[in-house]
């Protein structure tokens, strides 16, 4: 056991160190994704699938996990859709935390328990120490499971 807390301590005291190291310049995030999360965040989604659309950033995991959720989200929901750019993002980036966590709530739409599992263990791994998407996911699972 001591061990494993060296080993998990000297792993946190390197990250630390190395992100200290790093002092160029913050990466910004591109103007289309700034734009979209705030859509999304003000619950504009049509406004944020236009502005997705009009990027057309296809290469890109968040845009493809955030056009999912924002087909996912909007009145009424194009879930077919939806399930189209969570899978185009895992394929881009197999340990997307978001289109794990969004994906497997489309799966709990589509009364797909097994397939929602699935995306939390995958999420569990993609989160070393644990993370919110996995807990959000796992809370809805319990959520879903307690209404069966």
């Amino acid at each position: 056991m001591k061990k494993i807390l060296l080993a998990a301590l000297l792993f946190l005291l390197t990250v630390g160190l190395s992100q200290a190291a790093d002092t160029g310049p913050a990466k910004q995030d591109p103007a289309w994704l700034t734009e979209a999360r705030a859509s999304i965040k003000a619950e504009k989604y049509n406004q944020a699938i236009q502005q997705l659309q009009t990027a057309n950033e296809t290469s890109s995991a968040d845009w493809n996990n955030l056009l999912g959720y924002s087909l996912r989200k909007k009145q009424p929901p194009d879930l077919a859709g939806a399930e189209k750019y969570y899978q185009a993002a895992l394929k881009i980036d197999p340990s997307h935390r978001g289109a794990l966590e969004y994906y497997g709530m489309l799966k709990l739409i589509n009364n797909d328990l097994p397939g929602a599992e699935a995306l939390l263990a995958r999420l569990d791994k993609a989160c070393t120490f644990g993370c919110e998407e996995y807990s959000d996911l796992k809370e809805a699972i319990k959520k879903y499971k307690a209404k069966k």
